[in-house]
């Protein structure tokens, strides 16, 4: 029974235990199909339905879905799915960057927070300030006052996207910085740590080569949850005409771009915002589904 037990045993790996677990969640399935199609569509797509998203035929102006446009054209006669479609590059791009953002800010703050006892007060009450300012009005006011002054620095539309992806980053760390020194504190008093330090194993090494890797489970699911957070953001910036120019579409822009033609033509809301629908719920899922097969708990393990 023995010998059975170690022979099975063998081929466990920790990321086999991790996708097993992930397996027998639908709902992280789910999520993960609907995010790579849409991952798909926005990179790959406008290669397949080649159409120029700012060709202007005002002859076919707020057209509903039909066979020449399949999602229909907005006020200046443009193709709603060819904007759509390279709308989602420009606000998947904003996501991820943002997040690698937020995620590098806030594992950064909370591991040194965690380990570093002298370092905990200032930078926790850093943090405590960071959430208790008002985030959107925060960002309108940084966006005010930065934007021109980035427009004629990198152009209008890199300027614009340079802006908003740092803002966003710098301003959604926060939670990661919390959840990450909660779970140093736990590390750095258990015995391989304390053994670590014992043998003279300097502070860097000890972070990075013992501490850091027993921490990855919630900075992954805060990564996930991360993008998801960027894309409304950006989709709510851009609603409020304070993202992209109207000819650099995202998902928000298009939304506020169609809010006024809402009654001649619906479905020019309906695309984008169903975009972002799918696209939150489906990394939300992912988040969730990574959250339980990460913990050794649910595992088995």
């Amino acid at each position: 029974m023995t010998d059975t037990t170690i022979i099975e045993g063998k081929g466990r790996t920790l990321w086999g235990d991790v996708w097993d677990q992930y397996k027998t969640h639908k709902g992280a399935l789910i999520g993960t199909g609907v995010f790579a199609f849409i991952l798909f569509a926005v990179f790959l797509g406008p290669y397949i339905y080649d159409v120029n998203p700012q060709y202007l035929n005002i002859r076919e102006k707020n057209q509903g879905p039909s066979l020449t446009h399949l999602l229909g054209t907005d006020q200046l006669g443009r193709d709603m799915l060819a904007q759509v479609l390279h709308g989602g590059r420009v606000s998947m791009a904003v996501g991820v960057i943002a997040m690698f953002i937020s995620l590098l800010v806030g594992t950064l703050v909370g591991l040194l927070a965690g380990y570093f006892k002298k370092l905990d007060g200032p930078l926790m009450r850093l943090t405590d300030l960071f959430l208790a300012l008002p985030l959107l009005p925060l960002l309108l006011v940084i966006i005010m006052l930065f934007r021109d002054t980035l427009r004629g620095m990198f152009g209008p539309e890199t300027g614009i996207f340079i802006l908003i992806v740092f803002i966003i980053g710098a301003t959604s760390w926060m939670h990661t910085a919390r959840i990450v020194r909660g779970d140093v504190l736990a590390q750095k008093e258990r015995e391989f740590v304390l053994a670590a330090k014992s043998i003279g194993t300097p502070d860097r090494r000890v972070i990075l080569r013992h501490i850091l890797p027993n921490v990855l489970s919630p900075i992954m699911v805060s990564a996930t949850l991360g993008v998801a957070n960027a894309i409304i953001t950006e989709s709510a910036l851009s609603f409020l005409g304070l993202g992209f120019p109207s000819d650099f579409p995202t998902w928000g822009r298009l939304l506020f771009d169609g809010a006024n033609y809402m009654t001649l033509t619906p479905a020019r809301v309906v695309w984008p915002g169903l975009a972002i629908s799918l696209t939150v719920l489906s990394v939300n899922f992912i988040g969730d589904g990574l959250r339980d097969a990460l913990d050794p708990r649910i595992r088995g393990r």
